[in-house]
């Protein structure tokens, strides 16, 4: 341990969950096989320092969790030189490494969460998928990683009777208001600080539930699915959540759903996808039971 990251605290790490990839690249490399690739982004919140970023590349006959054990604990000794501790949780989402990702952070005393609730790591991947790979030698543009953008093949599932609330609406928050959620009263939920190059005027869609008498115990139901986003599939408002969890949260008119899902595509082109759920007891009240920021977002390969 370096004198550097021993200059560190324990009261002075952020400790921020950690987001996972661990998968092929559109890269051949010189000895004819595909690249492999960890890549790590820490979860961004309000609390946090700024994201920390960590790629490391993995020899193609070593694509086990013995290496992918000791990448992590070289990125949680680097990512302390910085000032963030090790995670308590890392989420990933690709079910055929499910198995080498689980044992490795088994290892390590670190959770386990298969859930696309993983936006920095999104933004991560984008970014080198658009602005890195490319300009490297061996570079191929087509499907060699597929991403969580691959479609869903499941059928939805109805919301169960008892976390439908009263009612529902759908409703919209701009930018700025946004802006200030971590101001909130909030109980359950998940917020994350918005691009600061977005205008103040857009306005973001969102699901409000309300439930006068099992409004927190619908927010807790909630955080449990980890939401991921929004979607208008013929007249059905549809949450996708988990690794590939898909629920049916209600029906519209063909009209009504044709401006909604009018709504998302303008928000998801100028508003970086930003969505929202909100639970509360009452349209009227102040505080939120539950409150959750979602984005849609689709990766380029």
């Amino acid at each position: 341990m370096t004198s550097e990251i021993n200059s560190y605290s324990k009261n002075k790490l952020t400790n921020s969950d950690w987001e996972l990839d661990f998968y092929s690249r559109p890269i051949i490399e010189k000895n004819g096989k595909k690249r492999w690739e960890l890549i790590i982004a820490s979860t961004s919140d309000f609390d946090s320092k700024e994201t920390f970023h960590w790629e490391k590349t993995c020899p193609s006959d070593q694509v086990n969790s013995i290496w992918l054990t000791k990448a992590l604990e070289e990125a949680i000794e680097n990512a302390s030189t910085i000032g963030h501790g090790k995670p308590a949780k890392i989420r990933f989402w690709r079910s055929s490494m499910k198995s080498i990702i689980k044992k490795s952070l088994e290892n390590l005393e670190i959770e386990p969460l298969v859930s696309r609730r993983t936006y920095s790591l999104f933004e991560r991947i984008e970014y080198l998928e658009k602005e890195i790979y490319p300009k490297e030698s061996g570079y191929i543009r087509g499907v060699l990683a597929p991403s969580f953008t691959s479609q869903i093949a499941n059928d939805p599932k109805p919301l169960p009777e008892a976390v439908r609330g009263d009612s529902l609406t759908i409703s919209e928050l701009s930018i700025g208001q946004l802006k200030k959620a971590k101001t909130w009263p909030i109980e359950f939920g998940n917020i994350f600080p918005i691009s600061k190059d977005i205008s103040d005027e857009h306005l973001i869609p969102g699901l409000r539930l309300f439930s006068e008498n099992r409004a927190i115990a619908l927010a807790a139901w909630f955080s449990s699915l980890e939401p991921i986003k929004l979607e208008i599939d013929e007249r059905r408002l549809i949450l996708e959540a988990l690794e590939d969890d898909k629920w049916l949260v209600s029906d519209f008119s063909e009209k009504d759903a044709e401006a909604l899902k009018i709504k998302f595509s303008e928000s998801k082109k100028l508003s970086n996808g930003y969505q929202f759920i909100s639970i509360q007891s009452n349209p009227f009240i102040e505080k939120f039971a539950g409150f959750w920021l979602l984005k849609d977002i689709d990766l380029i390969n």
